[in-house]
């Protein structure tokens, strides 16, 4: 199979899909792995670093046109979409719930596309998400801490505080892979820690696995609305598989939040959990609404893309080979959490929660699969 590595597009995007390890342990099965010239800069990963791999180096038009298999981290952007071929195989993180037009668009190149968020196995584990999740659930509170510095607008609060003085108060919305994370290292830079969660086993999970550093509290929406006003940090980190995050925190709630105050959603990359949440950049990642900072920036783990681009190709390395050495059917067929990860197929919308959000048609995967397959 011919496997192709592009550089990516969107803005402040310097992860790359793939690193030389996973290059060599694809080429060594005899696939060829086409890595579009400089895609690994911004992981500072060389293209001799790729050619010593057993990667072919190639302009971006030629690693889309001879591929069978496009591997990205974020999904297509339209100029990366009219360079698609119809039969493709593409792997990203592609947020289709929130995203109309990438899913238009990949439906209308009748392309078969997975979405890294949705791989899910039978104990309801995302593996290939979950690094990303630890990645960005460890940055929530390092960057929190950062805007709720005077100088960057906000309450001038230290999170940990100092002997004589009250810690600053963070209040982290789910405890799932990102929520744990940003629990454990806020509560290791001493703030006063609260999370909340609707599943009581996740809450006593943590509250053994932090041996009691923390406050653990049954989500409920009146509970909410009480806490959030007296959080100096709010850390959202809720979700729902492939589906549109639900909205915890509304406007009114965020009105009564302390002046200075930081939210930072990580649901955004699927909606968001703050009704005021908006999608931003690195480049501009702050906005600013009723007196309270907004961190929404969608791709957060980006801001470490050496890090991240290592984690992602660890998890997603073993189901690219799958796909690589048995065929997109035959490996669907076999692996069910790679079947959930399928979104699109020729131009179908194969996932329940990214059709209920686009208002399409469902078809279930094995009515779309081969016959011969059987």
């Amino acid at each position: 199979m011919i496997i192709g590595i592009p550089r990516e597009t969107a803005e402040n995007e310097f992860r790359v899909a793939m690193t030389p390890g996973g290059v060599r342990e694809l080429a060594s099965d005899d696939h060829i792995v086409l890595v579009e010239k400089d895609a690994g800069i911004g992981s500072l990963i060389s293209n001799d670093d790729y050619l010593a791999a057993g990667a072919t180096m190639a302009e971006r038009a030629e690693v889309y046109e001879r591929s069978h298999m496009i591997i990205k981290v974020q999904a297509p952007s339209d100029y990366e979409m009219g360079l698609l071929v119809e039969g493709q195989v593409v792997l990203a993180f592609l947020h289709l719930a929130t995203s109309p037009a990438t899913a238009k668009g990949l439906m209308g190149k009748r392309v078969t596309a997975l979405a890294y968020e949705t791989v899910q196995q039978d104990d309801g584990k995302l593996p290939i998400l979950r690094p990303m999740s630890e990645i960005a659930g460890r940055m929530a509170p390092q960057i929190g801490a950062n805007l709720l510095e005077k100088v960057h607008g906000g309450r001038g609060v230290l999170l940990g505080a100092v002997s004589g003085v009250m810690p600053a108060k963070v209040l982290v919305l789910g405890a799932g892979m990102v929520g744990t994370n940003a629990a454990r290292m806020a509560s290791g830079l001493e703030a006063d820690v609260t999370v909340m969660d609707i599943d009581l086993d996740r809450l006593r999970h943590l509250d053994d696995l932090l041996f009691g550093r923390i406050k653990t509290l049954a989500s409920q929406s009146l509970m909410i609305e009480e806490m959030v006003p007296n959080a100096d940090l709010l850390i959202g980190a809720v979700l729902r598989p492939g589906a549109i995050s639900p909205v915890l925190v509304s406007e009114e709630t965020v009105k009564r939040m302390k002046p200075g105050a930081v939210i930072v959603d990580i649901a955004i990359d699927q909606g968001g959990c703050v009704e005021t949440s908006e999608p931003t950049n690195h480049a501009s990642p702050v906005i600013e609404k009723h007196g309270v900072l907004h961190y929404g920036v969608q791709n957060i783990a980006g801001a470490v893309p050496r890090t991240s681009t290592f984690a992602l190709t660890s998890a997603s390395l073993p189901y690219i080979i799958r796909l690589a050495n048995k065929g997109l059917w035959q490996a669907l067929k076999e692996d069910p959490a790679l079947a959930a990860g399928a979104n699109i197929v020729d131009g179908k919308v194969t996932s329940v929660p990214v059709a209920a959000a686009l208002d399409e048609e469902y078809y279930a995967l094995d009515t779309l699969i081969p016959f011969e397959i059987f």
